[in-house]
């Protein structure tokens, strides 16, 4: 799930091959090549929502806690599932920026961007529904932050690469795309540019797990994290 602002590291070669993927992937989607000051190629895709403010950290922070119209539908769903609300603020604005008609070029969608597979995990059967979709995707939060013992950088990266790919690596999977949304979260949770987020939980000591994860990643989870509970594959 999770944002969908990614940037990939490429060759020259590959340029424009890598080009014609995007656009063929998301007939709405901002394409751009960006040439770095070393020399460095990326090609940009900023989904359906995608603009310079999002890379602001001193605007993210600002988003702290953002009213919108679905205050009551935010607060009925984190008392529910006994979720933080400004959490649930924080996830809609690095998700969407609060459109409920968001679409990333991976299928994402609405408030929360869920995918398809989440969406029908959660029981949400109309997921443009401002209101299941939030459901949905705070009821999911919920189960991450129970999942990874409230820790909200572990459960952030989870809600954007998958539970799966956290318990492989122990931490915030080394993607540039999940590091960046977990420190564009919690900038906006926190009210505060936040820095440490882009360490990798392997690198700072943390236990990394190997093998096994493709065809038995629940129990051996199971084994390595007692108390967790496993949610499937994403």
């Amino acid at each position: 799930m999770g944002e969908e602002r990614c940037a990939t590291m490429i060759s020259m070669r590959s340029v424009v091959a890598a080009l014609a993927l995007l656009l063929a992937g998301s007939a709405s989607a901002q394409v751009h090549l960006v040439i770095r000051a070393d020399g460095t190629k990326v090609i940009s895709n900023f989904g359906a929502s995608g603009n310079a403010r999002h890379s602001d950290y001193k605007w993210l922070a600002r988003q702290h806690d953002r009213r919108s119209r679905y205050d009551k539908l935010i607060e009925s769903s984190a008392a529910r599932w006994g979720v933080n609300p400004t959490l649930v603020r924080a996830v809609i604005q690095v998700e969407s920026d609060f459109d409920a008609r968001c679409v990333s070029h991976k299928g994402a969608r609405g408030l929360m961007q869920l995918i398809p597979e989440t969406a029908r995990r959660y029981g949400v059967t109309n997921i443009f529904d401002p209101a299941q979709n939030i459901d949905g995707g705070v009821h999911y939060l919920a189960d991450l932050l129970s999942m990874f013992h409230n820790d909200l950088e572990h459960s952030l990266a989870a809600y954007n690469a998958g539970e799966g790919a956290v318990l492989k690596y122990a931490g915030i999977p080394p993607y540039e795309e999940t590091s960046t949304y977990v420190k564009r979260a919690l900038t906006v949770y926190y009210g505060t540019p936040y820095g440490s987020a882009t360490g990798f939980a392997a690198a700072r000591g943390g236990r990394k797990l190997t093998g096994g994860f493709k065809s038995n990643v629940g129990a051996l989870a199971v084994a390595v994290l007692p108390g967790m509970r496993y949610l499937g594959t994403r």
